[in-house]
């Protein structure tokens, strides 16, 4: 029965470690793209279409 309890007191710690592990790392993330002035890089990224003639891909005109 102790090696029961013992077992639960380890996989509760590994858990809530985990868990302030992924909190950190989700908060230093943010300071990093917030420093670095990252953007929804989405918004930066050309849509491409494919060219008939060539078979080439271009960033789509914006115009």
């Amino acid at each position: 029965m102790p090696q029961l309890i013992g077992l639960a007191v380890l996989g509760a710690a590994v858990y809530f470690g985990y868990r302030m592990l992924t909190r950190e790392m989700a908060r230093v993330g943010a300071e990093l793209d917030e420093r670095t002035g990252m953007k929804d890089t989405a918004e930066q990224i050309p849509t491409l279409v494919k060219d008939p003639e060539t078979g080439v891909y271009r960033p789509k005109d914006r115009t």
